[in-house]
């Protein structure tokens, strides 16, 4: 399929892109799927609480389990008792299940959300950088030319050499490559940009 792409001047040409990864079958499922796993997985838990059987103490009967007049009550451990352990705290990062992601189910989420942000005209593709850009302010405006305040940047090796320095301060801004983004990435920024070479690289990587 063919899809346009910005050149420095602002004209719009058109290239030939795979449809495999530019015009796939959108899952919202799977994509739905990802995100809790991947969310769930990379969420920290660093909280601890010890459980009953964790606390250090006498495990003895505090009284005669009749004739007292009193509820029944194994040891001082239990939850109800001050300095027990915590029922149902938080448990560690240990204790957590982790959800298991497999490969082809990262690659369809990454080719249904690139595909989405096509059909939705939220894809913009422009030429590889052919100089340095050093300052933000001449980083932000080239965005806000190409209408790419709010995204994603996949590039090239070279083209992001030549513009992370300057657009790691700007806020909504995320400059990768093809080898260091994830679909959580994909679905947080409104617009996704890509550079002639770095298509090339997801063609080759996802097809």
């Amino acid at each position: 399929m063919k899809i346009e792409k910005i050149d420095i001047n602002g004209k719009k040409q058109s290239i030939d892109v795979a449809d495999k990864i530019f015009a796939s079958k959108i899952n919202k499922e799977l994509v739905s799927r990802v995100l809790y796993k991947s969310n769930a997985n990379f969420k920290g838990r660093k909280a601890k609480t010890k459980q009953k059987n964790e606390i250090t103490g006498s495990t003895s009967k505090i009284y005669a389990q009749k004739g007292t007049g009193n509820a029944r009550h194994a040891s001082r451990k239990a939850p109800i008792f001050i300095g027990g352990g915590v029922a149902h705290g938080p448990k560690g990062e240990t204790r957590y299940k982790i959800r298991k992601l497999n490969k082809s189910e990262k690659k369809l989420s990454v080719i249904s959300l690139i595909t989405e942000k096509n059909k939705l005209n939220n894809l913009i593709v422009i030429d590889d950088f052919d100089k340095e850009i050093n300052k933000t302010r001449e980083m932000v405006k080239f965005l806000k030319k190409i209408n790419a305040d709010n995204s994603l940047m996949i590039l090239d090796r070279l083209s992001k050499e030549k513009v992370l320095r300057s657009s790691r301060n700007i806020p909504n801004i995320k400059v990768s490559d093809v080898n260091h983004f994830s679909s959580y990435d994909l679905a947080k920024y409104k617009k996704l940009l890509l550079t002639t070479s770095s298509i090339k690289e997801l063609e080759k990587k996802y097809s």
